[in-house]
């Protein structure tokens, strides 16, 4: 009695657990992976990264973070069978760590004087003291969290 109460707690707790959760790692680039906005191929821009991980294991790779918000907020132009409500992490490469962290965690500096692959590009950073620094040594002119950003951020 007790063993098949166990199982069924342990069930209905994993029902409630979030998909984003700690489990999720970053996947590892491939050589021939494209961005789907852009076209380019991501592996030489691993400073750049950005991905958004499914909850059925596929996931799209892009060249920098402004890739990525141009797909995930135009989903049903750049991947008609998803939705938001499908995605299980989206990861960006941090600028100081180079690191790909948990993008809506993060701050991003816009107008900066730093360029990524395509041109001016959102930088993310860790917290908002990083991001003032980093907008003082790059004359940036913005930071926005992940669930600020919008259109008008990536022109």
């Amino acid at each position: 009695m007790i063993k098949r109460f166990c199982i069924t707690a342990l069930f209905l707790l994993s029902l409630f657990v979030s998909p984003g959760g700690a489990d999720i790692k970053p996947v590892e680039v491939k050589k021939d992976d494209k961005c789907p906005v852009c076209g380019m191929f991501v592996a030489k821009y691993r400073q750049w990264i950005a991905q958004v991980i499914f909850k059925d294991g596929t996931y799209a790779v892009f060249d920098g973070p402004k890739d990525m918000f141009r797909y995930y907020l135009n989903m049903e132009k750049h991947a008609k069978s998803k939705r938001r409500s499908d995605i299980s992490a989206i990861f960006v490469t941090e600028y100081y760590s180079t690191k790909l962290m948990d993008a809506t965690k993060l701050i991003f500096v816009s107008g900066s004087s730093i360029y990524g692959p395509m041109g001016e590009e959102l930088i993310p950073v860790t917290d908002e003291q990083s991001a003032r620094e980093f907008m003082k040594d790059h004359k940036g002119t913005a930071m926005v969290k992940f669930s600020e950003i919008s259109e008008k951020h990536l022109k």
